[in-house]
């Protein structure tokens, strides 16, 4: 017998049942193999993501100290002049 994961899971009218996560695993697998549209905009939602993580990385992104200031005085002046004020 193999290895699997069983679920203990409420079924409407039948109370609990045992099903395993293989069946559940395929049952979404067939579910997208059957896709028409619903490939075309997750393709469409990845694409999305992607360009909104790169503009986050690129426009949004933190800098830090170390990749502002490369000597110890640069960085000991930046930290002055900012806990002085404006």
């Amino acid at each position: 017998m193999q290895n699997s994961c069983i679920v203990l899971t409420y079924v409407h009218n039948k109370g609990l049942k045992l099903v395993n996560m293989r069946n559940i695993f395929e049952f979404y697998i067939d579910g997208f193999r059957n896709m028409k549209v619903g490939k075309t905009l997750w393709k469409i939602i990845i694409i999305k993501l992607a360009v909104i993580l790169l503009f986050l990385n690129i426009f949004i992104h933190d800098k830090s100290i170390k990749s502002e200031y490369k000597t110890d005085e640069a960085k000991s002046n930046f930290v002055y002049e900012n806990l002085k004020g404006k």
